[in-house]
């Protein structure tokens, strides 16, 4: 739609997108957060996993349904607009810059959400949102941030798509961006949940 309405502007069809994607992090976050803790993404599912978080079994089975349901996301967005259903992308995404700025990408990403879950929980919808929507004008890449959603793009030859040769190169830089969140942030903001609310409930009574 906005690459249809911006009559050849880049930038508006980049702004569409970009507000279209943010706000609806937002709504499926605040929709899905207390069905499956809102996990769309592979590499905020890896990571919670290997926090403990998540059990690596269940993991697994969440990674397949991402990458499922983007691809039937690209299928159904495709089928609204009158395209193929499936076509092999051939917009280029590739170089250093591209793979720098996914790793920049992931890692905001994982430091928003890792720094929001450990002190403000009910901040992370409204974060996730905001991150995502200006990431997409201060990285080269428009912040893909998702393996799942970047091999889905590979299967649609449209303003949001990415080559298949240019996919492995992403995905590579979104794990490790990820990985260097996850571990920056286990030190940084470690969880200690249950120390925490002793300490608060002991000084509580002992205030009253």
């Amino acid at each position: 739609m906005g690459e249809r309405l911006a009559g050849g502007n880049i930038a508006i069809a980049l702004l569409a997108n970009t507000i279209a994607t943010g706000a609806a992090l937002v709504a499926l976050i605040l929709a899905f957060g207390p069905v499956s803790g809102a996990h769309f993404n592979p590499a905020v599912t890896v990571a919670d996993a290997s926090q403990g978080g998540l059990r690596w079994a269940d993991a697994g089975a969440y990674i397949a349904a991402q990458v499922a349901g983007a691809f039937v996301g690209v299928a159904l967005a495709d089928a609204m607009f009158d395209q193929p259903l499936f076509a092999w992308s051939h917009h280029v995404r590739a170089g250093g810059s591209q793979l720098l700025s996914e790793a920049v990408a992931t890692f905001g990403l994982l430091a928003v959400i890792q720094a929001c879950a450990r002190r403000r929980k009910d901040a992370v919808p409204f974060a996730v949102g905001a991150y995502i929507t200006s990431a997409y004008w201060f990285t080269a890449s428009t912040s893909f941030a998702n393996p799942a959603v970047t091999l889905a793009r590979s299967a649609t030859d449209t303003f949001a798509g990415i080559r298949g040769a240019d996919v492995p190169g992403f995905v590579i830089a979104q794990i490790v961006g990820a990985a260097c969140a996850t571990l920056l942030f286990r030190w940084l903001t470690p969880a200690l949940p249950a120390v925490a609310e002793h300490d608060v409930v002991s000084h509580e009574r002992v205030r009253v």
